[in-house]
């Protein structure tokens, strides 16, 4: 086992569902250099995201907490102030360089203990704190927003994503090259865009999926069988319009976009390779949060079904974790966080959230809490609402909307019913177990969300001071 604290090389994707990769069983997306960080390291099977959204999945990353422990509600949000405690800030004390390469979504600003290596255009977002609901029974449709987002699939060779990826791998590879043994352990955070929308992909990559990939999942009485919110959701994004050709042709390049971000991976691995850091850098790969791609009549993420919150996770340093693993155990990104901690012995938060994958990571049979929870409170809704993962099972309660509608419930069993299609909350033979995860749900936030919804709306409603 090597004695020396490590390097952490940490790629983050915008938008990645991990079904969409080799390593994770898609037999159609090629998907190369991922699959070679999954053959020579460790992937988890049933990592979660901590909400669905980027600025709130990336602000509870920066700070090492559940988003409603940090007050990142929406993504118009940013972290109660600049010297927040955070996981830079921790490694740096504990003499680990945290460096800062591509999308972080923060604001201008505000870079919380990272140093940049150059302003990229992600991290420029005025942040206001303000976010409005939808009125419980306001279904009135947003025809312009899927109209607008529809008409950016499209073959291209250049895109804002794809520009703003291929100055990651530039800058992050000249990183790379210029670092020296001798040099202060470092944390190099390669922010990537992709697969975000818009989805726009290179003739070269498209070609490789247009008319290939799956129709989207949506059985007949699905979309009237959704929650509120969800419904509020599809509203919200126009998408009672996502239909006909359109919504092939945005699941082809969407899988080709997954593609292309493989090959700028591969750009960046090949660079470590050929450093004097190789050997000494764990190479760990994720994603702020999935992406709905039409399955249950939804785009974009939002949502707590596995496409939307369920992400890649793979930790790749074959000098103490050789050969292909998978660890099936459910876990979330505050616990990505601890296990960076750990890794470069720093000193995480008293109050932070999450558990350190280490002892998972060096034993399979090593005890594990395997649970996760996600929250969303951001826009298009009606009510914020929370997921508690625990095993196979599912639970996500969605919190009052007012005196008069709500809370609604859903809980599924991933083992029986993988694609999320039955809503068991009805059933009486789960109100025990819904009562069970409830409890666990509040335990684990530390407040119940109802009373945390209140917090939310008090907050958006205030907003920052100019």
């Amino acid at each position: 086992m090597p004695s020396d604290r490590p390097n952490i090389l940490c790629i983050m994707s915008d938008e990645h569902d991990p079904a969409v990769t080799g390593c994770y069983g898609d037999p159609l997306v090629q998907t190369p250099n991922l699959d070679f960080l999954a053959s020579g390291g460790i992937t988890f099977d049933a990592a979660c995201c901590n909400s669905p959204l980027c600025v709130p999945s990336r602000l509870s990353f920066t700070a090492g907490k559940y988003v409603s422990r940090c007050a990142a509600w929406t993504n118009n949000c940013r972290l109660p102030s600049d010297d927040y405690p955070s996981l830079p800030r921790a490694l740096r004390a504990a003499g680990c360089d945290p460096i800062l390469c591509g999308k972080q979504h923060y604001d201008p600003r505000h870079r919380y203990g990272f140093d940049e290596l150059y302003p990229a255009s992600t991290n420029q977002y005025r942040m206001n704190g303000r976010t409005a609901r939808r009125a419980p029974e306001d279904f009135t449709p947003d025809l312009a927003n899927w109209r607008g987002r529809s008409a950016e699939f499209h073959v291209g060779e250049r895109s804002g994503v794809m520009d703003h990826d291929r100055l990651v791998t530039q800058n992050a590879c000249r990183f790379l090259s210029n670092r020296s043994r001798d040099d202060r352990p470092f944390f190099l955070f390669a922010g990537y865009l992709a697969p975000h929308f818009p989805l726009i992909a290179p003739q070269s990559h498209a070609d490789r999926y247009l008319g290939k990939t799956p129709p989207p999942l949506i059985p007949p009485g699905l979309l009237e069988s959704l929650p509120t919110n969800y419904k509020h959701l599809r509203a919200g994004f126009g998408l009672e319009q996502a239909v006909g050709p359109i919504v092939q042709t945005g699941r082809d390049l969407y899988w080709a976009l997954v593609d292309w971000l493989d090959g700028q991976i591969g750009q960046l691995l090949a660079a470590l390779r050929a450093s004097a850091v190789a050997e000494n850098t764990v190479i760990i790969y994720t994603s702020d949060h999935g992406e709905n791609k039409g399955d249950h009549g939804l785009w974009w993420k939002n949502c707590m079904f596995d496409h939307a919150v369920r992400i890649p996770l793979i930790i790749h340093w074959p000098q103490r974790w050789p050969t292909a693993q998978r660890r099936p155990g459910v876990c979330s990104l505050v616990d990505l966080v601890q296990t960076i901690t750990a890794l470069v012995g720093a000193t995480p938060g008293e109050d932070w959230n999450g558990d350190s994958l280490l002892p998972l990571l060096d034993n399979p049979a090593a005890p594990w809490k395997d649970m996760a929870v996600s929250e969303y409170y951001g826009h298009n809704i009606a009510s914020g609402y929370t997921m508690l993962r625990q095993g196979p099972w599912k639970y996500v309660y969605h919190n009052r909307m007012d005196d008069h509608h709500g809370p609604e419930r859903e809980i599924y069993d991933l083992l029986s019913d993988p694609r999320e299609l039955r809503n068991l909350a009805a059933d009486p033979a789960q109100a025990s177990r819904i009562a069970a995860m409830h409890a666990a749900l509040i335990k684990e936030l530390g407040d119940a969300p109802d009373n945390i919804e209140h917090r939310s709306r008090a907050d958006l409603a205030r907003g920052y001071p100019s």
